[in-house]
């Protein structure tokens, strides 16, 4: 039970510190439930990022589960119904799946779905949006309760004190507030490095295009009738004074057809944008009155677009877990503790899926973005894998989607990959190159074992 006199005028069910991606649809999720909700975010100008900009079919579908597919509205987002992979002078066609779920996924500007989300939120009963920086967590000196935050409010020098019942932080990768539950560091595994192309002639139109080679992987995807953004992975320090001539040799890697406008937005361009690619595993929320969600608690590698999709599906689970039916009483830490753990498990499993989509973007970022000559076969092996078409194609889609959420059909996959590319290897050898294939196999599928069991074992602990 909270100990600290309430100012009834400055008093939440819930406040909210940011009002991103998932802070915004959680206002909205709560308040459309009867909850009172504060959304406090330092900035509600339109963010300009270059990430967040791809949504996936299982995330447009859990959006419109929420109540918020109005949203993809009148933002100028591009239907995106697939992939088209390319490599060695090759492509491949991966198109999303038919089933009962969303068929198609958007692309967008990520400003402006932020900032039709965060209007939807404003018009939500029972919310109130302030334009303040969180500056402290307000706790009782007991018992160690978090029971609100202490803002600065835009425009002013005085601090001011908000109560909460339960106070969510999701103020995103750089989060101030992630270390007062998270213990785990941040793996950050490359950079990706932002262009927007201008009227680019894409080699697929509506579809995703990686490019994978002998260099890190690039990813291309419309975000709007004329615009198309290019992040191309950079691993390693490239000096600020040297990134202009790095991002013009990568245009070997380019298509003709993409050549001009990628050049043309190379040269273009004073200040190259970029954003750190980091790994986070989850952490359980154990710190009564208070929660962490989204990039805060949990991030993946962007490169299979998963983040939003992750957040969305923790919105719907949490609708669930902590409605008014199932926790009629925010003060009651106790449950609220007990729910918060049940949602550490849930979202992992088949229910959240985010165990899948976590898992996945780290082992195929790791096999497109190869470095040595075993994770070279795998990436060989994987674009040969996708060339059989049907369920070789179906199977790995829908789990880069979010349709599929199964941890076991991840794994087929994964190993049905590892055992084809040494079949793809083998296939290339003489008769009197067999012996040093045998050893090839043996690092080949000692490779993949290191590539995404860490990752499993890092899911499967709390």
């Amino acid at each position: 039970m909270a100990t600290t006199k309430r100012d009834p005028s400055r008093t939440y069910d819930i406040a909210i510190i940011g009002a991103g991606i998932i802070g915004t649809v959680l206002a909205h999720t709560f308040g459309k439930q009867g909850r009172t909700v504060l959304l406090i975010e330092r900035d509600l100008s339109e963010p300009d990022r270059i990430v967040g900009e791809l949504l996936q079919p299982g995330g447009v579908y859990s959006l419109e589960l929420l109540g918020l597919r109005d949203c993809l509205e009148g933002i100028d987002a591009i239907p995106a119904y697939g992939y088209e992979v390319l490599y060695g002078g090759k492509s491949v066609h991966i198109p999303y799946p038919e089933n009962g779920m969303a068929k198609e996924g958007r692309s967008f500007h990520h400003g402006r779905f932020i900032q039709k989300l965060r209007q939807a939120a404003r018009e939500t009963k029972g919310v109130k949006i302030v334009e303040a920086t969180a500056r402290d967590l307000i706790r009782d000196e007991k018992s160690g309760l978090v029971q609100g935050v202490v803002v600065r409010p835009k425009g002013q020098q005085e601090e001011e004190k908000y109560y909460a019942s339960l106070t969510i932080c999701a103020d995103g990768y750089a989060s101030n507030f992630r270390k007062h539950i998270v213990r785990k560091k941040t793996e950050v595994t490359s950079a990706f490095v932002g262009l927007e192309l201008i009227d680019a002639v894409m080699p697929h139109p509506n579809h995703g295009h990686v490019i994978l080679g002998d260099n890190a992987p690039i990813l291309l995807y419309q975000i709007g009738t004329h615009e198309t953004r290019a992040l191309i992975d950079v691993r390693g320090k490239v000096p600020a004074n040297k990134m202009r001539e790095h991002l013009e040799a990568r245009a070997d890697d380019i298509p003709e057809c993409l050549k001009p406008s990628y050049l043309k937005a190379v040269r273009a361009t004073e200040r190259y944008p970029s954003m750190p690619n980091s790994f986070l595993p989850p952490t359980v929320n154990n710190i009564p009155g208070l929660m962490i969600v989204g990039d805060a608690l949990n991030m993946r590698h962007p490169l299979t677009g998963g983040g939003m999709t992750v957040a969305f599906n923790d919105a719907v689970l949490l609708s669930k877990l902590l409605s008014p039916e199932n926790v009629p009483d925010l003060d009651d830490t106790y449950e609220v503790t007990s729910v918060l753990s049940d949602f550490h498990w849930r979202r992992k499993a088949s229910r959240g899926g985010s165990s899948v989509i976590n898992i996945l973007s780290m082992a195929l970022y790791t096999l497109f973005a190869a470095d040595n000559a075993s994770l070279k076969y795998l990436q060989r092996g994987c674009f040969a894998y996708f060339e059989r078409g049907g369920e070789f194609v179906t199977g790995p889609v829908s789990l880069l989607a979010g349709i599929v959420r199964n941890p076991w059909t991840l794994f087929y996959h994964f190993f049905a990959v590892a055992f084809y590319s040494i079949h793809v290897m083998f296939g290339g050898l003489r008769c009197w190159e067999w012996p040093k294939g045998v050893w090839d196999t043996v690092k080949i599928f000692w490779t993949a074992c290191v590539v995404i069991f860490p990752y499993i074992f890092s899911e499967a602990r709390s």
